[in-house]
């Protein structure tokens, strides 16, 4: 073949990767104008396309890697050359140490592949495996995200997921078929509050505009400095005794937060926002909902994951508990929550807002579970125990003899409060380093997160927790 006849085909090949197609689109929507690189783009399973366009580009200047399975070339099927053009991304990215984007819709496996497509799978899992907590991954489902692909997606650090799409591990029909169908199968909505979405989003451009600004506030990698963005005070006004999301809104920069997991374990809320333009994670009690399995899962799970990227963590307590639980699986989740915040080495400022009893001030980051610095508000309530039961148990001999006990037990309970259990009480046996007041609390977080801003600890040798 002469130079001159490939060179006509370089240029009609080049045309017909130019041609508009539905991954390419959600590249172009996510990386900045004109900045997106395609990698391995003549690659070919069989006689069409791999299913898959994979690159580099530029979001907000920073680069990305990201892959975006193409349902218009075979539906999306994964083969042996769609695996490897994600396996490289996620090669080059741990290389680079940028983040990556997997933008997911497929509609299943190219199944005429046999055992290379269990390889291919497996191929994209180990790598993904392997660089998780080095470098963020952001999965983002467009379509149909099923069975292995949504074992991929949950892994990520962030899963984002448009209203219309779907994700399971078995088709909802063939679980219809066995009789074990469940209302909302593979939905959206079923995802979000089984824990697996983090993010829901009204549709395609909504998400990939979410994923900017996620890519923007996560750093590049686990070695990378936080990024730092121009920023405003909060205006939100700080009612103590109102709802804990407003309450993280007061004390966050103007505007910053974006809330994770908001339909799962509802009796805590993970936000990450900024703080004088730094990114910071938020995390707070619900004042109505205990610490329930799925709670303490969310809360764990935020919590690695932003401590493997070094960022702050500022968790504000003030919880009913841990949930009365007959089979006991609260404990299970319970021990993985304060097993995250014990061994983790980010900044972690502890602010107590109002009641903090027995396990679960420990759990949540307190001054001896290893917490850096924790704060407490005037109005807050310290115990070892619910101050209703520790009255009852310390000062059962003040009931004797008393005509009214219900006024009795009020009065002795307003008295615990105020002494054994008051801040201050704490603040004096060093449970907590200072009392403050609620109005003074962005300034103090802000100072303690300066004076962090240097940390650097050491944890004893091991490959990983064990819970």
């Amino acid at each position: 073949m002469s130079s001159t006849n490939r060179i006509e085909m370089l240029s009609a090949r080049s045309a017909a990767l130019s041609s508009e197609n539905p991954a390419r689109a959600r590249l172009s929507k996510l990386f900045d104008a004109d900045s997106f690189v395609e990698l391995d783009a003549f690659v070919k399973a069989g006689e069409n396309e791999a299913g898959v366009v994979a690159g580099y580009g530029l979001v907000e200047g920073s680069v990305v890697y990201a892959f975006s399975q193409d349902v218009s070339s075979d539906s999306g099927a994964v083969s042996a050359a769609h695996a490897k053009k994600v396996k490289k991304v996620y090669e080059l990215a741990a290389k680079t140490g940028c983040p990556v984007v997997c933008i997911y819709d497929s509609k299943g496996a190219k199944l005429s592949e046999g055992n290379e497509m269990l390889a291919a799978y497996s191929d994209m899992l180990a790598s993904s495996g392997k660089i998780s907590g080095v470098v963020p991954q952001i999965a983002v489902v467009l379509g149909t995200c099923a069975g292995v692909s949504a074992m991929l997606a949950a892994a990520a650090d962030v899963l984002v997921i448009s209203r219309d799409a779907q994700l399971f591990m078995t088709a909802p029909f063939i679980s219809a078929a066995n009789g074990d169908k469940s209302e909302n199968a593979g939905s959206a909505e079923a995802a979000a509050k089984a824990g697996v979405a983090s993010i829901v989003a009204d549709d395609e451009n909504a998400a990939l505009a979410k994923v900017r600004t996620l890519l923007t506030m996560l750093p590049q990698n686990n070695l990378a400095s936080l990024p730092l963005f121009d920023f405003t005070d909060s205006t939100e006004p700080l009612d103590p005794a109102g709802c804990p999301k407003l309450i993280v809104k007061a004390v966050a920069d103007a505007d910053s937060l974006v809330e994770l997991h908001a339909e799962y374990g509802k009796g805590v809320y993970t936000f990450l926002g900024t703080m004088a333009g730094a990114t910071t994670a938020f995390v707070t009690t619900s004042k109505e909902n205990a610490l329930d399995s799925d709670a303490c899962d969310k809360a764990a799970r935020f919590v690695r994951i932003c401590d493997a990227y070094n960022i702050p963590i500022v968790t504000f307590i003030d919880s009913k508990g841990f949930a009365l639980d007959a089979n006991v699986a609260v404990v299970k989740d319970a021990a993985k929550l304060a097993g995250a915040y014990a061994e983790a080495t980010a900044p972690k400022i502890s602010v107590i807002a109002g009641r903090a009893f027995g396990s679960a001030y420990i759990a949540l980051g307190s001054k001896n579970a290893n917490a850096d610095v924790t704060l407490a508000w005037p109005q807050a309530v310290v115990s070892a125990l619910a101050p209703e039961t520790a009255v009852e148990f310390m000062w059962a001999d003040r009931f004797k003899g008393t005509e009214d006990v219900r006024a009795t037990r009020a009065a002795l309970l307003d008295e615990y409060e105020d002494t054994v259990a008051s801040p201050f009480a704490a603040a004096e046996c060093g449970a907590v380093e200072a009392v403050i007041a609620p109005e003074a609390t962005r300034k103090n977080i802000i100072n303690m997160l300066d004076m962090l801003a240097g940390k650097r600890e050491s944890t004893l040798p091991k490959k990983h927790t064990t819970f």
